[in-house]
């Protein structure tokens, strides 16, 4: 399966941002979805991640009610509803997918596809 990220881009603290991931293939619906970020010089963390279904969302504390993640089984296509951003969501936002299960999980090495990422920039 190939990801496509794409949404990023500069935004005002307290602004908002959607950003979406275009997946290939036809078994779209079987698999997890998630969003990792990676801020510059630090490592990759847990955003949040979505059933094949879509019924079940789980998310990072650092992120949890502000972020909201879906998906569109139809459209192929997961998203990220990013609100009242703060500078320290600064980083570059890589979804991926868990085509091994189809429950949610957090942990980043369940992933083995993944998209080239779209930078989010939160300014002051």
């Amino acid at each position: 399966v190939q990801l496509q990220a794409s949404g990023g881009g500069l935004v005002q603290a307290g602004g908002s941002l959607r950003l979406s991931c275009a997946a290939s293939g036809r078994t779209f619906s079987r698999y997890a979805m998630g969003w990792f970020r990676q801020p510059l010089g630090k490592e990759r963390e847990f955003v949040a991640a979505i059933s094949g279904s879509g019924d079940t969302t789980i998310y990072g504390d650092s992120v949890k009610g502000r972020f909201t993640i879906s998906r569109d089984n139809t459209k192929n296509t997961a998203y990220l509803f990013m609100n009242s951003l703060k500078l320290e969501d600064t980083a570059i936002y890589y979804c991926a997918a868990d085509r091994s299960r189809l429950f949610a999980s957090r942990i980043i090495t369940d992933y083995d596809h993944w998209g080239q990422g779209t930078l989010v920039t939160v300014s002051s």
